[in-house]
């Protein structure tokens, strides 16, 4: 261990010690990595896959079946509460009955929060995205065990900010599938050995899970209605949304929308909004009335983890936020898949890789805040009430999936 390694493990040992005495007033997210473990597990026989937050739980479907199907055994963390949350959900469907699928918290990246998991540890470890954690990789690496990261995404601004303990966790990783070019160099920058193109794994996903069934009382009570989904707002775009949407209904009465905010902490608060706004609307965590409750009812507040996929095909045109208000955007390719016409602000700095081949198969538009209106309109006016079967993508999106298990396949411990 030498200077680096050895001021990075004091950091965080002084860290840990010092959020372990004052547990009890930390948010609920660090308190969550404090008492992460992992669950008797075979020692070198199981892989663990680290999925930060939703987002990129919602990405790990696919690789967690491949996984799973060819008899691995799977253990998911999560860093965040509403991760979590959504990763209690999700793991009856990914275990599905083999009992080879489990998860929980991240822990701390010091000696003593990462105890539970080196006791028995893992054959390999795969971080999606973009989690480098210097004290884990180390103690990985000490023990010659496989570090990958699959869906690589490292921005330019990222880069910039890697100071000396990134980059030495970088220089620590196995293989880097990164999910575009400019990722891929932009890790091999950062110092990464073998960095790869895999190809990006919201591309590939299994079919979103089908919706409870008190959306059939939706379905019934705005069944002939034009619907707006509008997904992943954050700050700033409930407004414009809500311009656009009502200048669109003054034209088309029946018009309706679903609006689910990106981030959970934030629901109340949009719906503090509508309350305001005199809005008819109904949060989708409330029970779920009749049908004809349904006719009176003129917005949904999407304020439940995990149902946007599903619910972008219950609309006539779709807005995936973002990029109204943010530079980044968000995956517009939920909406496409289902065969919605997509509407997405201009700041789509996050989604280069998958933007473009969307405009250039004219399944996406691109459209700045001063055009929403007049171009929600005009989408509304050549779209079917609801749409048809699902769209295949560009030929360029398809087949990540493949690549990044040929990549990773050979690095990984004996299944079964």
């Amino acid at each position: 261990m030498d200077t680096l390694d050895l001021s990075y493990r004091l950091a965080v040992s002084l860290a840990g010690a010092a959020a372990r005495a004052c547990a009890r007033g930390l948010p609920a997210g660090w308190r969550l990595r404090l008492e992460a473990e992992v669950p008797d597990l075979p020692a070198g026989r199981w892989v663990w896959l680290h999925a930060v937050s939703m987002g990129e739980l919602l990405l790990a479907d696919g690789l967690v079946g491949r996984l799973r199907d060819a008899g691995h055994r799977v253990h998911l963390s999560t860093g965040t509460p509403a991760g979590l949350e959504l990763l209690t959900r999700r793991l009856p469907g990914w275990d599905d009955g083999t009992g080879r699928v489990s998860g929980g918290a991240f822990p701390l990246d010091d000696p003593a929060g990462l105890e539970s998991f080196l006791q028995r540890p893992p054959g390999a470890f795969i971080a999606l995205e973009t989690e480098l954690w210097p004290g884990l990789l180390e103690a990985l690496a000490t023990r010659g065990i496989p570090r990958l990261v699959v869906n690589g995404r490292l921005t330019e601004r990222s880069l910039a900010r890697g100071g000396p303990w990134l980059r030495r966790a970088a220089a620590r990783l196995s293989l880097v599938a990164a999910r575009d070019e400019a990722s891929a160099d932009a890790f091999r920058r950062l110092g990464a050995p073998t960095v790869a193109l895999g190809g990006n794994l919201k591309a590939d996903l299994p079919p979103p899970r089908p919706l409870h069934s008190g959306w059939d009382r939706l379905r019934a009570g705005w069944a002939d209605a034009p619907i707006v989904v509008a997904g992943n707002t954050v700050e700033g775009e409930e407004d414009l949304i809500l311009a656009a949407w009502s200048a669109a209904r003054a034209q088309l009465p029946g018009l309706r929308l679903i609006l689910a905010p990106r981030q959970p902490r934030r629901f109340e608060a949009v719906a503090a909004a509508f309350a305001a706004r005199r809005l008819a609307f109904h949060r989708a965590s409330a029970p779920w009335d009749e049908a004809r409750v349904w006719c009176d009812v003129d917005v949904l507040l999407l304020d439940t983890l995990g149902e946007l996929p599903a619910a972008y095909a219950e609309g006539t045109v779709a807005l995936v936020a973002g990029g109204w208000a943010a530079e980044g955007g968000h995956n517009p390719l939920e909406p496409v898949r289902a065969g919605v016409p997509t509407l997405v602000g201009p700041g789509f700095a996050n989604f280069q890789d998958l933007v473009p081949p969307l405009v250039a198969s004219g399944q996406v538009e691109p459209v700045a805040a001063g055009q929403l209106a007049e171009r929600l309109r005009a989408a509304l006016d050549r779209a079917s009430l609801r749409p048809g079967p699902p769209v295949p993508l560009p030929e360029a999106l398809r087949g990540a999936l493949d690549r990044t298990w040929n990549l990773i396949a050979p690095l990984l411990p004996p299944a079964g």
